[in-house]
């Protein structure tokens, strides 16, 4: 995939000497300035199979009691139907939208992982995504150029802490996945830099995902609600809801 950071800014990382903002900055406006024909093909090709193989995973699990659960306790407050939850009739508000498809995207876990993180990427941004180019559609290739993007960046967070953060007991696709769900529904919103930055920082206070739930229902909740956190961070963040840099 794309490299975010430059040679510079990586030396100076090993260093110790870049400061947490400037890394940020760095991931946003790299994000921001990112274009679709940037993209290798052999990049765009993985991230049509990434994307096939969510909606299989999302349909596949779309009529499982946790979904038929989570449906029955939080449609009734969902907002006007904007998006779909694949493979039933309801429709909800794309927050709730994004829950749903990224519960039922999980529950088999046959969802594409990152091999050396553990981190299954799509689901909290597929999931956010869909239901925002519903709501307000978008051209297939800023759909697959944010899907990238979003991938990219939680695999990247992912790396730098893994494996301490999994060893301690977080669940990483969860806590990473609002990163990438924030950022790809950033880029579909066409944010400035600084409201980038603001949406990586709102992100981070949202963190969602603990490995004692393995073998529970929350586990598929992990990727549903990153994919609804980051989704709100980045409506929070166009709107210049500011965060530390």
């Amino acid at each position: 995939l794309p490299q975010v950071a430059t040679n510079p800014l990586a030396a100076a990382d090993e260093q110790g000497d870049t400061p947490p903002r400037d890394v940020t900055r760095t991931l946003a406006r790299y994000v921001v300035n990112a274009k679709y024909e940037d993209l290798p093909a052999s990049v765009r090709r993985e991230a049509a199979r990434t994307l096939l193989n969510w909606a299989g995973c999302a349909i596949g699990g779309s009529r499982h009691e946790t979904v038929d659960i989570a449906v029955a306790a939080l449609a009734p407050f969902s907002g006007p139907g904007q998006a779909s939850v694949l493979g039933r009739k309801e429709k909800l508000d794309v927050l709730h939208a994004s829950l749903m498809n990224g519960i039922s995207s999980h529950i088999f876990d046959y969802d594409d992982t990152h091999l050396r993180t553990i981190i299954h990427p799509a689901g909290p941004v597929a999931s956010a995504i869909l239901a925002y180019a519903e709501y307000k559609p978008v051209s297939g290739r800023d759909f697959l150029n944010a899907l990238v993007l979003g991938v990219e960046t939680e695999c990247r967070i992912g790396n730098s802490v893994w494996p301490n953060h999994y060893d301690v007991g977080w669940h990483i696709t969860g806590t990473t996945g609002v990163f990438g769900a924030a950022t790809a529904i950033g880029k579909l919103m066409g944010l400035n830099q600084q409201q980038m930055v603001w949406a990586l920082g709102l992100a981070a206070v949202q963190p969602v995902g603990l490995r004692e739930m393995f073998g529970s229902m929350t586990k598929s909740f992990h990727p549903g609600r990153a994919a609804q956190n980051g989704f709100t961070a980045a409506l929070l963040a166009s709107k210049n809801y500011t965060s530390s840099d």
